[in-house]
């Protein structure tokens, strides 16, 4: 009975002094603690960073080595496949020794000997990203284009597949703005290849019919997505954004930062054909996020009205007298499938009727053919009565 006290004893007095000593740890000891995590994540980042930059450079070596036996020793494919065979059974469990990899290495070499912008950034692109740029983009305008926005965007290689399948490079291209004649040179350089002539909102899962305010609730529900379609470089402010205004209330749909030229951006949802009036209202939001929003440190708000449809015509003079940059662009939701290729298709009805199994039975004593629905199977049974 002594010894289960003594033990008792000794429990509760450990349990006090740790109790104790998390106490007493000293002020600074926490902020210490994060700092350490702080550091050591960042070194990991930049060991990644290192090692994928090793690992980048040893590739353009290999495309280099293996470029000039094609050219100058006119090696065929069959010495590639050998050479990747045989590498990858020096390195088992390595995939960058594929036969498709080694092309790879030998189309980036060759890339980066006429395009140094592209070369420069390749230091900070994985190898995944530089194979996908490399294997699916021959114009040299528009490989920059989509490496540039991988690396100011942070695009992961399935987001980067995403926009070269949707196109960002064309929509961008003809983007209607008055960037130029309302904003430094150095500012409209970076938002003229920022914003697109059409956004694709795919993600939404909207019907072919729509409100506005139904579109702008779908946005927010999906503003991950929204944000990386819209360039990945702004930051999520609120919605129905109020202005005040000599009493009187004013709403702007969407209201973004851009983190970059550090200005506010505000958003205006139409669901029909753009009119002129609509970039007169958008001054308007400007002005006054300017007078009462923006802080002195940032530079003036700029605007982009998302429209389901426009006429370039009528764009063009609306933005011409427009004071406030601003842009015009349209935007395409992508349902399930297009109304026009309803009335394609067969109803649930009818498909059901294909799928519809018969069973055949033939009476040979009366040479006549039976039939009856039988559904579960793809067979169809042939059965024959024996005559009498």
């Amino acid at each position: 009975m002594q010894k289960v006290r003594t033990l008792t004893k000794m429990t509760k007095s450990k349990t006090i002094k740790k109790k104790v000593n998390k106490d007493i740890l000293p002020a600074s000891y926490k902020k210490l603690l994060e700092s350490i995590k702080m550091q050591a994540r960042e070194a990991q980042s930049r060991a990644v960073e290192k090692v994928n930059q090793e690992m980048v450079s040893f590739y353009w070596a290999v495309g280099k080595a293996v470029h000039q036996k094609l050219y100058k020793e006119n090696w065929g494919n069959a010495v590639i496949e050998t050479l990747s065979n045989d590498l990858q059974k020096e390195f088992k469990g390595s995939l960058g020794f594929s036969k498709s990899n080694i092309y790879s290495m030998v189309s980036f070499y060759r890339v980066t000997l006429e395009n140094p912008i592209f070369q420069s950034l390749t230091g900070k692109l994985s190898w995944t990203h530089i194979a996908l740029l490399v294997g699916q983009i021959k114009d040299k305008e528009k490989l920059n284009f989509y490496a540039q926005k991988t690396v100011e965007q942070n695009w992961s290689v399935r987001i980067l597949k995403h926009q070269i399948e949707l196109k960002a490079f064309e929509r961008t291209a003809k983007t209607q703005t008055n960037f130029k004649q309302t904003l430094p040179q150095k500012n409209e350089k970076h938002l003229s290849s920022a914003v697109k002539d059409e956004y694709i909102f795919d993600f939404l899962g909207l019907q072919d019919e729509f409100s506005e305010r139904e579109l702008e609730q779908a946005l927010l529900k999906k503003i991950n997505e929204f944000l990386v379609e819209m360039g990945g470089v702004f930051t999520y402010i609120g919605n129905q954004f109020r202005l005040t205004v000599d009493g009187d209330d004013f709403f702007i749909d969407v209201l973004l930062f851009h983190r970059r030229l550090r200005c506010l951006v505000a958003i205006e949802l139409k669901i029909g054909e753009f009119k002129p009036e609509y970039a007169g209202k958008m001054q308007f939001y400007l002005s006054a996020l300017n007078e009462q929003v923006k802080q002195p440190e940032e530079n003036p708000s700029i605007g982009i009205i998302l429209c389901k449809s426009k006429k370039r015509t009528i764009v063009e003079y609306a933005l011409k007298t427009a004071q406030q940059p601003m842009a015009v662009a349209t935007y395409r939701v992508t349902t399930e499938l297009p109304k026009n290729l309803k009335n394609e298709l067969p109803t649930p009805e009818q498909m059901e009727s294909l799928f519809e199994i018969k069973e055949v039975i033939f009476q040979s004593s009366t040479g006549k053919l039976q039939s009856r629905k039988k559904s579960g199977k793809r067979v169809v049974k042939v059965t024959r009565k024996k005559a009498k």
